[in-house]
């Protein structure tokens, strides 16, 4: 089987495509937040919950739970377990926190670079610039009499 230059070119335009910087950022965004959302999962069930736990009167959250039907011979038990919902919305709302603490951080660095290239910009020339400057333009004049 022979591959047509189509063939050919749309293997090269989708290399293309993956191989972009913003896909390849986008990618190891995901892996990293992955690995960071089981860090904060761990975070809340390990050490944040039983804290919570404690002071709540040595409940563990993760028991919590409402039985709507209990186990028969003949059906599963129905429960809905609000003690992992709870905290599922723990974790949720310190990944929450942390991605906003990083987005803060990243808009104030931005914020601060490009003031800083502003600064540059409009700061004045140095000494050797202005007189080479002030050289061409009197040869300007001189050229146009």
């Amino acid at each position: 089987m022979a591959i047509t230059d189509k063939g050919v070119s749309f293997l090269k335009e989708f290399r293309d495509f993956a191989m972009r910087g913003n896909i390849l950022d986008m990618a190891i965004g995901v892996v990293i937040g992955g690995a960071f959302g089981k860090i904060v999962s761990s975070l809340v069930s390990d050490i944040i919950m039983p804290i919570v736990g404690k002071i709540c009167g040595n409940t563990d959250f993760k028991d919590l739970a409402y039985t709507l039907q209990e186990k028969t011979d003949t059906a599963e038990a129905i429960v809905i377990s609000y003690g992992a919902f709870i905290q599922t919305v723990i974790d949720f709302i310190i990944i929450a926190f942390a991605i906003f603490l990083s987005m803060k951080l990243i808009n104030n660095l931005k914020k601060a670079i490009i003031k800083e290239n502003k600064e540059e910009a409009t700061a004045e020339p140095p000494a050797d610039i202005q007189l080479l400057t002030e050289i061409r333009d009197l040869l300007k004049e001189n050229q146009k009499k």
